[in-house]
């Protein structure tokens, strides 16, 4: 094959994965913005922080209770045709959210957006790593994973310069021509794949439906609220979530191919290695970043912009290997690479466990470039993981298998620093407490290391 054949061969590859990953911006982004938009938000609604903050926590549950649903609806309906469909409802749902009136109507329609989302994300691993093939998913899913470097870099600079100049509305008002922009290019490049007319459709596994979903968020809310407020009964909710999703999984290896979610798959090794590091994974990124912030604004003092600005470096390090580590993933394996980006990470997490008020911002900037390079790598591997030696069918339920497993270590390790930190808030300044959640985060990462052990080495 000549090298004019690679590069037509190449061309609709590299038009699926941009488009897929600029339909992919628009929720990071939106994301991202919104956690600069907090005060704002409280203000033009005429509402208190206990009330904003459903807006994020509407819009994370509705995310997680649809993913498990995507393996039903691809078989249903056929990637392309569900990811369209998932970008519609988002760029409706983000009109919908500029125009609200009131804090009930804002937090309705982020429930929208989010239900979106959890599809949108998932389903887009699906179609990339089907149209891939098995000898390209680490490079492609180094590609897919340019929204998710570059959102925390964008999302806090954009959505600060809206608020300055614009208006809030417009942090989501945004989405509707990036989500124009991708529908149109979906149409053209994504590969139909709708189910064979007179195919039967698989039947919507509704007992598992109906034990999954509550479990999801009873888990899930009380897991984000404890980072809040550790009563009792939030406790109590965490644990019958558990009983539910543990009596789903039962239930599910009983029925096999027939469940919601294949849960058997986890008995394949390179599924349950790649579940396990990206719910160790989810949980270094999304406990640190949920700390880093409060160390700028609560001890140094800077404002939400300053503190997007302050977090950039960690942004460009996470960036930066998006154009290599699929090259080393295939080189050396997704072992190798992923334990060395979770020792990055580790190592660029123990210094924020001694961090004053003084620390030079200098040094701080090289130790978050330094992390950022760790997350930036640590995904790839663990994600194209999961896809190794599986059919066609059986790719969706290892995309839900890995973005859930990123959300629930996330959810899971912000309830912990979050607690971590108010006990130690009791008896010591922010500048202290923070040490010891930091500290659990370091230790957290590092475990990351021990996790990437399970996973596949060098193959060639």
């Amino acid at each position: 094959m000549t090298v004019s054949n690679v590069r037509e061969r190449a061309r609709p590859m590299r038009a699926l994965i941009a488009t897929l990953v600029l339909g992919a911006f628009a929720p990071i982004l939106d994301t991202t913005m919104l956690t600069i938009a907090v005060h704002t938000l409280v203000v033009d609604l005429h509402t208190d922080v206990a009330t904003i903050q459903w807006v994020s926590t509407a819009y994370l549950l509705a995310l997680v209770v649809t993913i498990p649903l995507c393996g039903w609806l691809d078989a249903r309906l056929g990637g392309r045709r569900l990811w369209l469909a998932a970008l519609i409802v988002f760029a409706a749902g983000s009109a919908l959210c500029a125009l609200s009136w009131s804090p009930a109507s804002l937090i309705a329609f982020r429930t929208v957006q989010g239900a979106a989302a959890g599809v949108l994300m998932t389903n887009m691993q699906t179609i990339a790593v089907r149209a891939a093939g098995a000898g390209s998913i680490a490079r492609v899913t180094a590609a897919l994973g340019v929204p998710i470097a570059l959102g925390p870099l964008i999302g806090p600079v954009l959505g600060g310069a809206l608020l300055h100049w614009a208006d809030w509305r417009w942090m989501f008002a945004i989405n509707v021509p990036l989500c124009a922009l991708a529908a149109a290019a979906a149409i053209r490049v994504l590969p139909d794949d709708a189910p064979a007319r007179g195919s039967a459709a698989p039947p919507l596994d509704r007992t598992g439906l109906a034990l999954l979903v509550p479990g999801i968020v009873l888990a899930f809310y009380g897991l984000a609220e404890l980072a809040e407020d550790g009563g009792p009964v939030l406790v109590l909710l965490v644990a019958a979530g558990a009983a539910l999703i543990a009596a789903f999984g039962v239930r599910a290896l009983r029925i096999g191919d027939r469940a919601l979610v294949r849960v058997r798959l986890l008995r394949i090794p390179t599924v349950a290695a790649s579940t396990l590091a990206g719910l160790v994974a989810g949980g270094a990124l999304m406990g640190t970043m949920f700390l880093l912030p409060l160390y700028w604004q609560t001890v140094r003092g800077d404002g939400a912009l300053a503190t997007a600005l302050l977090l950039a470096p960690q942004a460009v390090g996470a960036f930066a290997p998006r154009f290599f580590v699929g090259g080393l993933v295939d080189r050396f394996g997704p072992r190798l690479v992923a334990g060395t980006a979770f020792a990055l990470m580790a190592v660029a997490t123990v210094p924020f466990a001694f961090v004053t008020a003084g620390t030079n911002a200098v040094v701080l900037a090289l130790v978050l470039f330094v992390r950022g390079l760790g997350l930036g790598a640590v995904l790839v591997p663990i994600v194209s993981s999961a896809y190794t030696g599986l059919s066609r069918d059986q790719l969706p339920h290892a995309s839900m298998f890995t973005r859930g497993a990123q959300q629930l270590g996330g959810a899971i390790c912000v309830a912990v620093v979050a607690l971590v930190l108010q006990a130690g808030l009791a008896h010591a300044p922010a500048e202290i407490a923070l040490h010891p959640a930091f500290g659990v985060m370091a230790a957290v990462t590092a475990l990351g290391a021990l996790s990437a052990l399970r996973l596949p080495g060098r193959t060639g």
